[in-house]
């Protein structure tokens, strides 16, 4: 496929609204709220904000770069800068980062749509305990969660296989939209409701007591994750931006997008939180014993702790407590799809221009192997089946683990390197100016940051997740 007959996505709108949905998802709408909950609110918050700003766009503008100039998937791109040294290796390293990530996120997306079920049908209904067993007995039942995988991913791939501008573009403008609908529905809800204000507080008055180097680095892990960089994604879709698309405009856009997202997503959340637990979630929060916090607001806050909420917030209407789960999970679900179609586009694209095969059949191809893989992180979560666990970890918890602490820390750390000290300057002066047709310092301040502070950024959050610091 030459350039000329590379597909383009169609309007401006239409690159801001996929990109955008390629960072927004899971890690906005679950994983920013209960790492917000962890560590302290308010001041995590800021330091997230100042993270996405310091590391959030010179390392989204080096996917962009890396993938408008090359106008390749994500592997090829990065070959075509490379010149046949080794630093074309990042590329496939992206590649496999992304496909390993689709085939365990795969399993988190489809019980969005097991909690869609669940809530339409009033299951979640009953005491704490029964809501913590209903979640255990679901994520580690035979046969349920690979069924809701299987239909997750095929639901992605009939996105996927019509196209870019048809496909991934089309459905991002009714999703992003929609999406963006239920979050603010959900959070003037939530902010309603009687003791809802200790909640804004939490998330808007800062307690900078409780900042440690943990916060920080975690702050900095999380602005990473919720940015999708270091997967290809960006990368992948950048190759399909026309040449008059203003990168730096675009980054700052989509950055803007996904912070005021995972911010609202703790505006839904932890207002309806205080709400129904009142003193409890004071001094939950308030509290120094990390286990207590974790069993509120740790990764079981959607799925445990939620639909508890929803249930006593509710209570004189039980009706209207589905109705709100109902589309909590709707929205989950549409967070999690956006992401997994960009992270399915990866794979799609490599395997239609390398292969040479057509893209309905590349796109097919991914689906197959990564329902396959997906099988068998399904059937392995909960520590339940002891063929499945290695090393005292399920095949779940190490694709999580490879791909979060090691691999995605090591793509954004090795793309800084390669853009900062490698690729020619006038290259990348040309990709931020549009070949000099826009004007501005963004060139010497972004060559300073991905040279200097993004490395080292980088390199905290990646010891950090070894445990090394």
């Amino acid at each position: 496929m030459t350039n000329s007959e590379r597909p383009n996505f169609g309007s401006t709108i239409g690159v801001i609204l996929a990109t955008a949905g390629s960072a927004v998802g899971l890690g906005n709408v679950w994983r920013f709220p209960y790492m917000t909950g962890q560590n302290g609110g308010a001041a995590f918050v800021l330091i997230y904000i100042g993270c996405v700003l310091l590391l959030g766009i010179p390392c989204m503008l080096s996917e962009f770069i890396i993938g408008r100039r090359a106008q390749a998937n994500t592997a090829r791109a990065y070959s075509k800068l490379a010149n046949g040294t080794p630093w074309r290796l990042i590329g496939y390293f992206g590649v496999i980062t992304g496909f390993l990530i689709t085939s365990y996120y795969v399993v988190v997306s489809g019980w969005c749509l097991q909690y869609i079920y669940a809530s339409a049908v009033g299951s979640l209904q009953g005491d704490p305990d029964y809501i913590k067993t209903y979640f255990d007995t679901f994520s580690t039942h035979p046969w349920k969660p690979a069924l809701w995988m299987l239909v997750f991913i095929l639901i992605c791939h009939f996105i996927i296989s019509r196209g870019v501008e048809k496909g991934i573009e089309r459905g991002s403008k009714l999703m992003m939209p929609l999406l963006f609908i239920l979050l603010i529905v959900i959070a003037v809800a939530s902010c309603l409701m009687p003791g809802a204000s200790g909640g804004i507080r939490f998330l808007f008055s800062p307690d900078f007591s409780k900042v440690n180097g943990d916060v920080f680095l975690g702050a900095l892990g999380q602005a990473f994750y919720s940015l999708s960089l270091g997967m290809g994604c960006l990368c992948t879709y950048a190759s399909y931006f026309k040449r008059d698309t203003h990168l730096t405009k675009s980054a700052v856009q989509i950055i803007s997008i996904d912070t005021l997202i995972a911010i609202l997503a703790g505006l839904m959340i932890f207002p309806a939180f205080f709400a129904t637990y009142r003193e409890q979630a004071t001094e939950l929060l308030a509290s120094t014993d990390p286990a207590a916090v974790r069993q509120y607001c740790g990764p079981g806050l959607v799925f445990i702790t939620l639909p508890n909420v929803f249930q006593q917030a509710f209570s004189g209407v039980p009706l209207l407590g589905q109705l709100v789960a109902l589309m909590f999970y709707a929205l989950l679900s549409l967070a999690a799809l956006t992401s997994l179609m960009s992270l399915h586009e990866v794979s799609t694209a490599f395997f239609h221009e390398e292969l040479n095969i057509s893209r309905k059949r590349g796109a097919a191809l991914v689906t197959v192997l990564c329902a396959f893989i997906g099988l068998f992180c399904a059937l392995s979560y909960g520590d339940t089946r002891s063929w499945l666990i290695v090393g005292g970890k399920s095949l779940f918890d190490w694709f999580d683990f490879l791909t979060g602490q090691i691999f995605l820390p090591m793509g954004g750390l090795l793309t800084s390197l390669f853009l900062g000290w490698y690729v020619p300057k006038h290259i990348i002066r040309d990709e931020l100016t549009n070949g000099g047709t826009l004007r501005g310092r963004i060139f010497t301040l972004y060559l300073f940051c991905v040279r200097f502070v993004c490395p080292l950024a980088i390199m905290l959050v990646f010891l950090n997740g070894l445990k090394i610091i």
